[in-house]
């Protein structure tokens, strides 16, 4: 199964790569886990929100391989717990199909982005800055493995 997580924002910092690199090598060959990079649409003075949004979103959409079911990170989404995460990830790991997550920009996601998704989770009520939202996802996916497996990284 491969997971592709579709993030707005290029250059993280090496904390964040090493962060994120840690979290995928510890998962196993059969959970692919794959970043993929869009970059920020372009700030000017006259540019509206929305209109950014927009531009993120049509290339984030191009960015999700076919048939990949899609998740979009929102903060109007669904609270999950980690064991609800582990039980989700034994699902997809059943179900046999790809999964992309989308992660806005600083704006969000476009409505377009959110239309597309399957479902939509919030990873918290706190405003989080888009690097530690990498590492972030990147542990969690790991520790909702670990959980399925009855791996001793995760004690409640």
């Amino acid at each position: 199964m491969r997971i592709s997580i579709i993030a707005v924002g290029t250059k993280m910092p090496a904390w964040v790569t090493q962060g994120v690199e840690e979290y995928c090598r510890r998962l196993p060959r059969e959970l692919n886990l794959q970043w993929r990079e869009i970059p920020l649409a372009r700030r000017t003075r006259d540019a509206r929100a929305e209109q950014l949004m927009e531009r993120e979103g049509e290339q984030i959409l191009r960015a999700v391989p076919a048939g990949d079911k899609v998740i979009a990170l929102d903060v109007q989404g669904k609270r999950l717990s980690t064991a609800d995460l582990a039980a989700e990830l034994s699902a997809w790991q059943m179900s046999g199909d790809n999964f992309s997550l989308l992660v806005g920009g600083p704006d969000g996601l476009s409505p377009h982005c959110l239309q597309r998704a399957s479902s939509r989770w919030s990873l918290s009520d706190l405003t989080l800055p888009h690097p530690l939202v990498r590492i972030l996802l990147a542990e969690q996916l790991y520790r909702a493995w670990t959980i399925t497996v009855n791996h001793p990284y995760h004690r409640d």
